[in-house]
């Protein structure tokens, strides 16, 4: 019995679709939070009231977007509203989605592999314990090995028990080099071996694990300091991509946790975790507004294609978009 054939263009179609499927479940809650009732809430109004602001911006708040992205949506859909001559339910809810969505649209910026000459291209991945940091590292391996690059880990998690098993499980699942050292070694020294090691080996990427620490720990912040300067004595032409992985589940935490980390050492990219329909997504908007720090990748679940690109299209469709 004959299969039906499909063209590429068909299956990169049906591809997203299931992507975009499980973003809408990851989202469930957040899209119950801001939706629930909003046809009630602006019926039969020719314009938005005082009292319609502040009952949309409870449910905001309560979805994590922060004080002050949910001003700016406030303030831009008030005045927008009134350039309209009869308001709607639909045309607020597009209102609202457009502008939501120009607030992300800025850090929808893709990770660009730089070309070869850069080789090993590093990619450096900080963030406090229990974000999903390890995890992250594996998707992340495979989604480039997908992608056609080589790949080689560096286990500079040197300070958290079982990080470097966890790891080299990891490395194993994906068949990639893992470079490591024994328990409490220097996590710089560690780097630059892998650095070495990928040079010679003349691997595409290297994505380097560091020690989960909070924000507030002065002295392992330090050590991601000194991580960047080996990376820089080691070749002062490679541009690290420093990815700061946060949990989406800790809400406005996370927006503290990437203003002291993006101080410390400059974050470039962000991979936000755990929007698996437990989280509130609205902290990326926060995100957005405050840090416009690109954002490179979400994770919507435990399996290893639950890494997405972040889409910001996608991501206000699957928040604010009808059920079906």
């Amino acid at each position: 019995m004959f299969g039906i054939k499909t063209t590429k263009q068909e299956d990169k179609s049906i591809g997203h679709d299931r992507l975009f499927n499980r973003l809408k479940q990851g989202l469930r809650r957040t899209h119950t939070l801001l939706l629930t009732d909003i046809e009630d809430l602006f019926r039969g109004k020719v314009n938005i009231s005082e009292v319609d602001l502040d009952n949309l911006e409870e449910r905001l708040l309560t979805a994590d977007l922060g004080i002050r992205a949910t001003t700016a949506i406030l303030e831009k859909l008030k005045i927008r509203s009134n350039q309209v001559q009869q308001d709607t339910p639909g045309i607020i809810l597009a209102t609202l989605q457009d502008i939501m969505q120009e607030i992300l649209d800025p850090v929808m910026q893709p990770l660009t592999i730089l070309p070869a000459e850069n080789r090993p291209f590093v990619i450096l991945m900080a963030g406090v314990n229990g974000v999903g940091k390890t995890t992250g590292i594996g998707k992340l391996a495979g989604y480039f090995i997908g992608q056609g690059y080589s790949v080689m880990l560096a286990a500079g998690d040197t300070f958290r028990a079982a990080a470097v098993e966890q790891l080299q499980v990891w490395g194993n699942r994906n068949q990639v080099a893992v470079i490591a050292q024994q328990a409490n070694a220097d996590s710089a020294a560690v780097i630059y071996d892998a650095l070495q090691a990928a040079r010679a080996r003349n691997i595409d990427i290297l994505i380097a694990d560091t020690a989960g620490r909070l924000h507030t720990q002065g002295n392992l912040m330090d050590e991601l300091r000194k991580i960047r300067r080996v990376i820089s004595k080691f070749d002062s032409t490679l541009a690290p991509e420093c990815m700061l992985v946060l949990d989406a589940g800790t809400g406005q935490n996370a927006l503290a946790q990437a203003r002291e980390f993006h101080a410390a050492i400059g974050v470039t990219g962000i991979m936000l975790t755990k929007l698996d329909g437990t989280a509130k997504g609205g902290i990326i908007f926060a995100l957005a507004e405050e840090l416009k720090i690109p954002v490179r990748f979400i994770g919507i679940g435990e399996q290893v294609d639950d890494l997405q690109v972040f889409d910001s299209h996608d991501y206000v469709s699957a928040l604010l978009g009808p059920d079906k």
